[in-house]
């Protein structure tokens, strides 16, 4: 935001260097990315001169030979000059031999053509005043010959460029930086007079409006229109021309300036509609409907939606609200009545309807960020104050005023000792008290405490962004000056033979193993929006994970996976041709059990396989082994042994996973949860992205992951030979082969009774069909069993085999294929 010295200047005493004042707009708070002079710099030999007479150069057409008078500084000089507009009789800038202009262009006497040249009559821009070179420039005013020309020409200005962050809305605005400076120099705060009481002695007017009506009071909780007729257009004065273009505005009007200067001044938007088009005399703050149309000032027709707020007439949308008029509501030469509009409009109405449309403003940046809705009345006064000086007129009943002023009572108790806790140096009460006061923080309270005062603090309205004691020590700070802070030795435990924290360790581990399987790290936020959680979570996961007051539409609920961000991040990568399709992320996710969200560590991968992909030698395809692998490392990581846990195929309880290709484990009743398996392939269709997507997430909540780091120790390998038996279950066709491996497990372990081990389960062969009754399936499985101090017998481990087919079937739910 831009911020003019000279505009400052009006509300408070500004007399230090202009460093001096970058100095403490940075120590405020307020990054300085700029600063502006304007106006001519220190121009020596440069002087006021009279053009006496003009005749054409005898050697070039376009030239002329011009005598000039400067008056004291040299007499009559004759000068050769190319510009259309060296008449005689007009007083111009006249820079003589030695006088050096921007650039370090010297000035000598030369000869030009062959004409003696003693001097050069200037242009705007070669005295430095922006960029015009179209002819001279014409001095107004008869100033005396000889003067020097920095006497002559307006002194300029020193423009801030500063960067104010969101929280600070306050201080969008001359008024609150001038607030701010005043606080910070020790001076006072001079407020524009405001001469507007509310008191109306015209007739009221009905037939130019009749009705003011706000129909969505969630999203404009305040609405002022205020009538004025009789006005002139023209333009506005030259001191508020200046003033507008040194922050970067194009003086339009009288009364589009106005709106503009009392924006810049206050911090508080307002809009002037010409009454005449306002059709049917009715102002009506709703929503607009589904596919309506406005062109807006920048002349771009918008398609607006039922979730935009719009300022409309009886028939039509004229604004979109708090952010830009529409072209056939706007003031123009023929306006002679004048609808002022100064409202409160919610900043997240303002936001989502911003971005949605791709069109932001002055207006909008301030809006967004919450305008203090206690100012709207002052800001309207200002504003009508300004209309009448400028253009004149007379205010017409009645006000139209609908809802009101939001309640605001804030209060924060403080005490000394604890400021000085905070601060770790020692401060009097005296410099904390005037602090608070020099910043309009009122102690409207005092008790005395052990350790020292206890003040109870006022908080402004403007404020709102002081809601804890410790945002007022900060405040304090911000006035002592964190420059002034004085050095002392840091103390505190030696951490430097510590462990870092757990989660940390995890999330190295899994991210070195990932970026190893030559996966891309992204990094996405934890936040994302309401439909997105509904689409591929579920509603009570909406519900439970929404924020109570989100910054923006689309951040407002906590994550609870990372895929939502990895496949934006992949369908990115796809829209732009990059090559990145193995993406993986670690970070918080927050998981949602009995109605209590849980923040967990949490890693996730994807691989993408799209088949239009071209290669001269493909590559094999990821699938449900390749994700379960890289899940079973990732869990191990956490201590957790995967292969031991019972896994589950997903069902519709999570809708982000397709079903029968996908499974889940844990489901956080041990503190963890893993799923892995393929992405929902119409989801994947309906979000643009093209191609099968193995993913797998890993969470664990981080009480649970191990505070040490697993050290595996050395297990001996057995010399001796494995003794390998195969069997071939009969189960039903909807039972799984891993629930079947887990019982046939139990079994063996049983009937081995620790003679030996049964080293490996596993299945290699899956039939249905002839020879099976119907509902059947036989899964075949190997079974290893060894010692680690002999080789086994055939005898017992055929006895032991034999326990194994006779144990397994003893329920009747598994039977042994002959």
């Amino acid at each position: 935001m831009k911020i003019s010295l000279n505009w400052l200047k009006q509300y408070v005493a500004l007399e230090a260097p202009v460093d001096e004042i970058a100095h403490a707009l940075v120590f405020l708070g307020f990054e300085v990315e700029g600063i502006v002079r304007t106006g001519a710099p220190k121009l020596d030999h440069v002087v006021v001169g009279e053009i006496l007479t003009r005749v054409r150069h005898p050697n070039a057409d376009k030239l002329s030979v011009c005598t000039v008078d400067v008056g004291p500084a040299g007499g009559v000089k004759t000068i050769v000059c190319g510009a259309p507009n060296c008449d005689a009789g007009r007083r111009v800038p006249v820079a003589l031999p030695g006088a050096v202009l921007p650039g370090d262009f010297e000035i000598k006497q030369s000869k030009i053509r062959g004409q003696l040249s003693d001097g050069m009559m200037c242009a705007p821009d070669e005295l430095g005043l922006g960029t015009e070179h179209a002819g001279l420039l014409l001095l107004d005013g008869a100033p005396a010959l000889g003067t020097p020309i920095n006497e002559v020409l307006p002194s300029g200005d020193v423009v801030f460029d500063l960067e104010i962050t969101p929280n600070r809305p306050d201080a969008l605005s001359h008024i609150g930086i001038a607030r701010e400076l005043a606080a910070w120099f020790r001076q006072d705060l001079r407020f524009p007079e405001i001469k507007f009481n509310d008191l109306v002695t015209e007739t009221a007017r009905p037939d130019i409006l009749s009705e003011v009506r706000v129909e969505s009071p969630a999203d404009c909780p305040l609405y002022i229109a205020i009538l004025v007729t009789g006005v002139k257009v023209g333009p506005s004065p030259a001191w508020m021309q200046e003033r507008l273009k040194a922050v970067g505005l194009r003086p339009i009007n009288n009364l589009v300036d106005v709106g503009n200067y009392a924006m810049l001044e206050l911090g508080q938007p307002v809009h002037v509609f010409d009454a005449k088009k306002i059709g049917g005399r009715r102002i009506v703050v709703r929503r607009a409907a589904d596919r309506e149309k406005l062109v807006t000032l920048d002349g771009k027709e918008r398609t607006l939606s039922s979730r935009m707020l719009v300022i409309a007439d009886a028939d039509k949308p004229m604004v979109v609200a708090g952010i830009m008029g529409g072209e056939k509501a706007e003031v123009d030469s023929t306006t002679t009545d004048v609808v002022l509009e100064a409202a409160y409009f919610r900043p997240q109405s303002v936001r989502w309807t911003s971005k949605r449309l791709g069109l932001a403003s002055d207006s909008s940046y301030r809006f967004e960020r919450g305008v203090d809705p206690h100012s709207t009345f002052e800001a309207a006064r200002r504003t009508i104050d300004l209309i009448l000086e400028t253009a004149g007129g007379h205010v017409v009943g009645p006000l139209y005023h609908v809802g009101g002023d939001r309640p605001w009572k804030r209060e924060i108790t403080l005490t000394s000792d604890y400021v000085r806790r905070r601060l770790g140096f020692p401060l009097s009460d005296d410099e904390m008290r005037n602090a608070l006061k020099l910043l309009n923080l009122a102690i409207v309270g005092e008790s005395r405490k052990e350790t020292g005062p206890e003040w109870t603090v006022d908080i402004p309205s403007y404020r709102s962004d002081l809601d804890r004691p410790i945002d007022l020590v900060e405040e304090v700070l911000r006035l002592y000056g964190s420059d002034r802070v004085p050095p002392a030795p840091c103390i505190g435990p030696a951490l430097l033979d510590g462990d870092d924290d757990p989660v940390v360790v995890f999330n190295r581990k899994v991210s070195a193993y990932l970026v190893g399987q030559n996966y891309h790290e992204v990094v996405n936020y934890t936040l994302r929006s309401a439909n997105e959680l509904k689409v591929w979570v579920s509603r009570a996961a909406a519900q439970e994970l929404a924020l109570a007051n989100p910054f923006v539409e689309d951040q407002s609920h906590l994550r609870p996976t990372l895929l939502l961000g990895m496949l934006e991040s992949l369908k990115l990568n796809q829209s732009r041709g990059v090559e990145a399709c193995r993406l993986f992320e670690t970070g918080r996710v927050f998981v949602e059990r009995d109605g209590v969200a849980h923040e967990c560590a949490a890693v996730a991968f994807l691989n993408c396989h799209n088949e239009k992909d071209r290669a001269w030698l493909p590559r094999a395809a990821a699938d449900f082994y390749t994700a379960k692998r890289h899940v079973e490392i990732l869990a191990g990581h956490a201590g957790v042994e995967l292969g031991k846990s019972a896994l589950s195929p997903v069902s519709g309880a999570y809708p982000d996973w397709q079903e029968d290709h996908s499974a889940s484990a844990g489901e956080m009743t041990d503190g963890w949860a893993a799923r892995f398996g393929l992405v929902n392939l119409a989801m994947l269709r309906a979000a643009g992205i093209e191609g099968q997507v193995w993913a797998g997430i890993f969470v664990i909540l981080p009480e649970k992951l191990p505070a040490d780091s697993i050290r595996r120790r050395y297990q001996p390998i057995s010399l001796f030979p494995a003794a390998l038996r195969d069997i071939a279950l009969v189960v039903d066709a909807s039972r799984h082969a891993d629930d079947v491996r887990r019982t046939l497990a139990q079994v063996a372990q049983a009937a081995a009774a620790g003679a030996f081990t049964v080293e490996q389960i596993k299945v290699f062969d899956v039939y249905k069909g002839q020879g099976l009754p119907e509902g059947k399936k036989s899964l075949a499985f190997s079974l290893a069993f060894r010692s680690a101090v002999r080789t086994l017998t055939d005898e017992e481990v055929n006895a032991a085999f034999t326990k194994i087919k006779q144990d397994i079937a003893a329920d009747g739910s598994i039977s042994v294929r002959v």
